[in-house]
């Protein structure tokens, strides 16, 4: 299917106020990313509108945390149907918004569809502890019921690399602890969560519940300075998520943010053909517009004659073009100021004597994905986040430099370890500063059930069902007494 068949209506869209369709006379552009045709007009919230989306969100907090688990599980489990039975359209309209492959897109709507039926089911079981406390004799017959209980309404701030799954990784766990969510996804990508409010307007969740706002320039500002929001979820850059925290000092801000995700291929790894195919894909998989894409792969003296080659052929080898073909691998990055950048970083770092094994070239918002070696260790595209499609390879001769190059980024999402040694593989576990290592693969899925984050620069919290019901809520403690214990 080509960009012009593509089953996105360019047609004008609501946003959500307190779970109601409404619209404004201010509009804007979403354009596709790989020719900069019109995907559809986008309505922005006027200051009324907002207003009235978070005073029902406050309006609604108490009663909404104490409706019973069913109904916000039964609520979660109708959207992961809806979706479920969309997948086609979510996905086009994801590749229409965002330039990711079709066939990224329709995972991404997968992975979605698990996102919201995990937090169903966390949902139904989210209950807390109980505690003795006759441990000390001023305690008997005392017991301790630990509840967690919502922090309040959520402004979730969502990015545009994943436009739907990230979104649900905010809005599926507020709601699933009873925590009205205000959505403010991102200008370049609104598409994806303003179809996800469709879906959650066919609930039984009660008004003020949950908005999308398409909030743009200082009405951002308004809603992250709103003392009535007291907790904030953010995805994105490193720079404006700092800027967040810092314009909301007293409120409960969860981020997770940039990351230089490096591969390390040790000395024992044998199959390096497979190595070098999943480093190769997942560096370049959404034009390495991901947190998680490898950047730096670190290999092993030993093997990099061998294994160089390989990566350099795996890369060739990945299709790119129009991301609605089934068959592309690799789309155009979200517009083309960032492949400008990228480009602009390929070029700094050949200037100052890096060698382009392969890729270095742009046309339009589309880079080509682009292999680097010799690269100095203070270039760009080593020390930042590139969030594109390159690959910086460098050689090592042992793992104590391989660890040592990996953490000297001052980001620490994750890292791929590539060998079949398990105390090598705790070893990295415990010297790598990252939130996360992947023994035997690079990072390439976000395991949405489980804790997700970084240490570092790369954030202040953790994504994943669980870990987000934890940052939304606090602990109650309530203490029962004189009980026949």
């Amino acid at each position: 299917m080509s960009v012009e068949e593509h089953a996105v209506v360019a047609k004008p869209r609501p946003f959500w106020v307190a779970g109601k369709a409404e619209s404004s006379e201010d509009t804007f552009q979403v354009r596709h990313p790989y020719d900069g045709t019109e995907v559809a007009a986008v309505s922005v919230p006027s200051p009324d509108q907002v207003e009235r989306a978070v005073a029902a969100a406050t309006a609604v907090a108490k009663e909404f945390r104490s409706t019973p688990a069913h109904v916000r599980a039964t609520a979660l489990d109708h959207v992961s149907a809806a979706l479920a039975e969309r997948i086609e359209e979510v996905a086009e309209t994801i590749t229409a918004e965002n330039g990711k492959p079709l066939k990224w897109a329709e995972v991404e709507v997968h992975r979605a569809v698990s996102t919201f039926r995990f937090a169903a089911e966390e949902a139904r079981r989210h209950v807390g502890e109980l505690q003795r406390l006759d441990t000390d004799p001023g305690g008997e017959g005392r017991l301790g019921v630990i509840r967690r209980r919502p922090r309040g309404p959520v402004l979730a701030v969502a990015p545009f690399n994943f436009p739907l799954n990230l979104v649900a990784h905010k809005v599926a766990p507020a709601l699933a602890v009873g925590a009205p969510v205000i959505v403010k996804p991102a200008s370049a990508t609104p598409l994806s969560a303003l179809l996800l409010g469709e879906i959650l307007a066919e609930t039984d969740l009660p008004e003020g519940a949950f908005s999308v706002l398409p909030v743009r320039g200082s009405a951002m500002s308004t809603l992250v300075e709103d003392p009535r929001l007291p907790v904030i979820s953010f995805t994105g850059s490193t720079g404006v998520g700092w800027g967040i925290m810092d314009s909301a000092p007293r409120k409960h801000v969860v981020m997770e943010l940039g990351s230089n995700s490096a591969a390390i291929v040790c000395p024992d790894w044998t199959d390096l053909d497979l190595a070098a195919e999943r480093i190769a894909t997942f560096g370049n998989y959404q034009a390495g517009q991901s947190c998680i894409a490898v950047q730096r792969v670190i290999v092993h003296r030993s093997v990099a004659g061998d294994f160089v080659p390989k990566l350099v052929a795996a890369v060739e080898a990945l299709r790119t073009g129009d991301p609605h073909d089934p068959e592309v691998e690799v789309g155009p990055l979200i517009d083309e100021d960032n492949a400008e950048r990228v480009a602009g970083w390929i070029a700094e770092a050949e200037a100052a004597g890096a060698k382009v094994l392969t890729g270095g070239t742009r046309d339009g918002a589309t880079v080509a994905p682009t292999v680097l070696a010799d690269v100095p260790a203070d270039a760009k595209v080593c020390r930042e986040e590139v969030f594109g499609p390159v690959l910086v390879v460098s050689t090592v001769d042992s793992v104590e430099e391989a660890f040592e190059q990996a953490n000297s980024t001052d980001y620490g999402l994750q890292a791929g370890v590539f060998t079949r040694d398990v105390q090598l593989a705790f070893r990295a576990a415990a010297e790598l500063e990252v939130g996360g290592v992947v023994i035997g693969d690079v990072p390439s899925y976000r395991a949405d059930q489980m804790p997700y984050g970084g240490v570092k620069g790369s954030g202040t919290g953790r994504e994943g069902i669980r870990s987000a019901m934890d940052d939304f809520t606090e602990e109650q403690t309530m203490v029962l007494s004189d009980l026949p214990l």
